[in-house]
């Protein structure tokens, strides 16, 4: 049996985003490879080493007893990044002269592909690299400018690059990257995120969320962060009607200053901040609301679309990065069957435009679901993307030194 190592600054069970779901949703279905990741702890209470589905988890870094996301950002839990970057190389060494890897698999550039690229120069393993960034990669280029050259060299001494959207994999061109190249999304259980709740399961369902009955509920589940754009869309609220509410999942930095502007636009009765959102009650909480919406202001590609798709709700977004491979609008996409409704980044009017739009056009909704709900089965469901990825291990554990 090959054996990989992944490189990811975060796995489970704490702050899953969509890195962390690709990697468990992939290495559960690829039964022919064993998988080790190497990650850090933050959380001092989980252990240094368990496994976790068929992954064996690797944790290194600072830690302290059940931070929140908010400690992340303190210390020492904020060194944890930086530390990474040097401190995985030894690790992922020692941790290679255990167990002979036949190639390692950095999940992100950002902090990620440093150590592999170093890995790999000390190994000659096969190495992926993976590229499923959110930020602008004008920003993380910024970021990474101390140590750009060894943030270069993670790009170029790959063997192989994958990008969750075709706006990645430019990237991955533009920073030199020279080999075996292929776009393979991040997927969706597309079964699992189409249930269908009966009326009064959905009406008890939003009678949890604090939802009237002839409410319409927009839902977003986001970081709490610029790039995602919920302030854009509390903006557009006034321009709506009063029954049109916002409810949000999510936690991050930015939370405080949405419950700001909430306040000073008198909209504490209209914007729900509902916390956390387990990735096991998502489909549920979808179910419940009537729109999905999510302005980004950059987006690598952003699962919670699709994931909205397959739920049958109408999605309004920008055509930001990844989103453009799969958010296709009448008008801006007139080739293309329509699968959404695009807006401008920084537009609340063009959202509330879009709000309207649905509301009065329960025909043409239809049609856009049927649309949406047919694309992500056909390209992004987990099955689907399992087999892309095990032919794209298979090309690369096939060149394994013994």
């Amino acid at each position: 049996m090959k054996k990989v190592l992944i490189f990811s600054l975060n796995y489970y069970p704490r702050f899953i985003g969509g890195a962390e779901v690709a990697i468990k949703e992939i290495t559960d279905r690829l039964t022919d490879t064993e998988f080790h990741v190497l990650t850090l702890r933050f959380d001092s209470t989980l252990p240094k080493k368990e496994v976790i589905g068929r992954t064996t988890v690797h944790r290194i870094g600072f830690a302290v007893p059940n931070p929140s996301i908010g400690d992340l950002k303190k210390f020492p839990l904020h060194f944890n990044k930086h530390y990474y970057q040097l401190a995985a190389v030894g690790k992922a060494l020692a941790l290679h002269r255990q167990h002979h890897f036949d190639g390692i698999w950095a999940m992100m550039a950002h902090s990620c592909a440093i150590p592999a690229g170093i890995v790999r120069w000390r190994t000659g393993v096969p190495y992926l690299l993976t590229l499923q960034e959110g930020d602008p990669p004008e920003y993380i280029e910024r970021t990474m400018r101390p140590v750009f050259p060894l943030f270069k060299n993670g790009f170029t001494s790959a063997t192989h690059l994958q990008a969750i959207s075709s706006f990645l994999l430019a990237w991955g061109m533009r920073m030199g990257f020279k080999g075996d190249s292929v776009v393979i999304p991040n997927a969706v259980d597309t079964a699992r995120f189409g249930i269908s709740l009966s009326p009064a399961e959905r009406a008890q369902a939003r009678e949890t969320i604090g939802l009237l009955a002839d409410d319409v509920a927009l839902v977003t589940t986001s970081r709490l962060v610029h790039k995602n754009a919920l302030d854009d869309v509390i903006a557009a609220l006034p321009l709506l009607s009063p029954n049109v509410k916002f409810v949000v999942y999510g936690i991050g930095p930015d939370e405080e200053k949405l419950r700001d502007q909430v306040q000073e636009l008198g909209l504490t009765d209209r914007v729900m901040f509902m916390g956390q959102l387990n990735h096991v009650d998502m489909p549920r909480a979808l179910a419940a609301c009537d729109i999905f919406i999510r302005p980004s202001r950059s987006e690598g590609m952003g699962n919670s679309f699709v994931e909205a798709m397959a739920a049958g709700l109408p999605v309004i977004a920008t055509q930001e990065g990844g989103i453009a491979d799969f958010l296709f609008d009448a008008t801006r996409n007139p080739d293309r069957p329509t699968t959404g409704w695009a807006v401008d980044a920084n537009a609340p009017l063009q959202i509330s435009k879009a709000v309207q739009d649905i509301i009065s056009h329960p025909e043409k909704v239809a049609e856009v679901l049927k649309n949406a709900r047919a694309l992500a089965v056909e390209k992004y469901d987990w099955e689907t993307v399992a087999k892309d990825m095990r032919n794209l291990f298979t090309r690369m554990l096939g060149n394994a030194v013994p």
